[in-house]
């Protein structure tokens, strides 16, 4: 069985733009199934298309299933099948021994830069990077599922 146990954090932006980070991916994403108890998605990236299945969130850990599928697949679901969909710029930045994912979002929800971590435990530690701040693990509006129908633009 696949699990996500992942905390969310807002970042700073001064800070953000400061510093030295590798190349972004672009992303591109839109939803099949939105509902509160499941989720599928249609991701498409730079480096491949992926179809992703999520369970319900309990504390900050769900069931997660993904699977590689061809891109030209994925473009179709994208064009036909999905709702609102995200655009975004993922960096993947190591501190302190663990791999951030830090998404720069575009379109509705312009301004708004996530830090993500997946962990092994909820009990697991970690050192906060100086350019995160915020935590919202637990804010479901920061959901990516939930920012493609009601992005920040709105809030």
């Amino acid at each position: 069985m696949g699990v996500e146990i992942e905390r969310k954090f807002l970042v700073n932006h001064t800070k953000w733009k400061q510093l030295n980070k590798p190349k972004g991916l672009k992303y591109k994403q839109g939803y099949l199934v939105n509902e509160a108890d499941k989720v599928v998605r249609i991701r498409v990236t730079d480096s491949g298309a992926y179809l992703t299945i999520k369970g319900i969130t309990s504390g900050i850990t769900r069931k997660e299933f993904e699977y590689q599928i061809p891109n030209n697949d994925a473009i179709e679901l994208l064009d036909n099948f999905s709702g609102a969909k995200i655009e975004k710029i993922r960096y993947k930045i190591s501190h302190e021994g663990k791999l951030w994912e830090v998404d720069e979002f575009s379109g509705d929800n312009l301004g708004l830069i996530i830090a993500e971590l997946e962990l092994k435990s909820e009990a697991e530690t970690f050192t906060l990077p100086d350019w995160v701040t915020l935590e919202v693990s637990n804010d479901a509006r920061y959901y990516n599922s939930n920012l493609s129908i009601n992005p920040f633009k709105n809030w």
